[in-house]
């Protein structure tokens, strides 16, 4: 494990010229299977600890500088609350657990007090960039006196599930700070195999798929794709059955979104099927969104269950 510290008093930082102060932070560009960004110039850069860095899938607010800095394999508490958007309304139930992955921790400080972010201002940021590529907020507890507040956040990219954690600092020094917990872990694997598949059919009349798309698309992904190439081999072992592909998702957003995306994740997949030389006229496909959850939505691993493709045997 590397963990750096720095102990240099912020009076001592020589600010250097600012150049394109940006007004919100910038997302970073995402590439296949990992996480990838692409650098942000910072005035403040080289006032950065020694071998720290922002994680590739968010950058830093502008005009702050790289503290603290932690990169490991670790276990995170994050905090998730079942009310729609993280709130902490009457009756959210808070959750609170640990998610253990790839681990980045990053103590950030501003430098200029005038240009500082509001404790409010900096998580709405972090909460955006992240809906902005189809990512939820799932806890969010506003800041208030003494409290520089807390927000978790989610997305699925990549072929990994990250979990976010930023939590504004408040004291009585001129520039504040605020710290961001990154994990990212394998998205939920299933071991698919065609005899399995048919028996599944046959006992119960459907099986059930966690095929791993990013959060909010439909593309097919390698392990989509390997779970296709199963569902061919099944079919043409057994050439009199007929399927329906249904698409099913977990509560967070729109429903008619929700039941939209739904459908086109089971056309996805039912197009990969036809394409794997199964006759259309054996297939349909239909989404139902989160009109038919198996799981309780309130908790993460609930939701998790309920983002699913069902066969269904005609």
């Amino acid at each position: 494990m590397t963990v750096i510290t720095d102990a240099t008093p912020i009076g001592d930082i020589l600010m250097k010229p600012i150049q394109n102060l940006f007004q919100r932070i910038v997302l970073k560009s995402l590439s296949i299977a990992v996480l990838i960004g692409i650098a942000i110039p910072s005035a403040f850069a080289d006032d950065d600890l020694p071998k720290s860095k922002d994680h590739p899938l968010l950058t830093r607010f502008p005009d702050s500088r790289i503290t603290e800095y932690q990169k490991t394999f670790n276990a995170v508490e994050f905090k998730v609350s079942s009310a729609k958007d993280g709130k902490l309304g009457a009756g959210a139930k808070i959750e609170k657990k640990m998610i253990e992955g790839d681990a980045t921790i990053i103590h950030y400080f501003h430098n200029i007090p005038d240009k500082q972010p509001s404790p409010l201002q900096l998580i709405r940021n972090y909460q955006n960039a992240i809906k902005s590529i189809g990512g939820e907020v799932v806890y969010d507890r506003v800041p208030r006196d003494n409290d520089g507040g807390e927000t978790t956040l989610r997305v699925t990219t990549g072929g990994k599930d990250v979990w976010v954690r930023v939590e504004p600092g408040i004291f009585s020094a001129p520039t504040q700070s605020y710290k961001v917990w990154i994990v990212e872990v394998a998205a939920m694997q299933q071991v698919v195999s065609a005899n399995k598949l048919l028996d599944e059919l046959n006992k119960n009349g459907f099986a059930t798929l966690y095929i791993n798309f990013d959060t909010g698309k439909h593309d097919l992904k390698s392990d989509g794709q390997a779970t296709v190439k199963e569902i061919v081999t099944m079919l043409k072992s057994a050439p009199a059955m007929n399927i329906s592909i249904e698409g099913h998702t977990d509560n967070v957003g729109q429903p008619q979104a929700n039941k939209l995306l739904s459908e086109n994740r089971a056309k996805s997949v039912m197009s990969a099927v036809n394409a794997g030389g199964i006759d259309a006229k054996r297939l349909s496909a239909s989404g139902f969104g989160q009109e038919r959850p198996i799981a309780d939505n309130r908790s993460e691993d609930g939701r998790a269950k309920n983002r699913r493709v069902e066969l269904v045997k005609k």
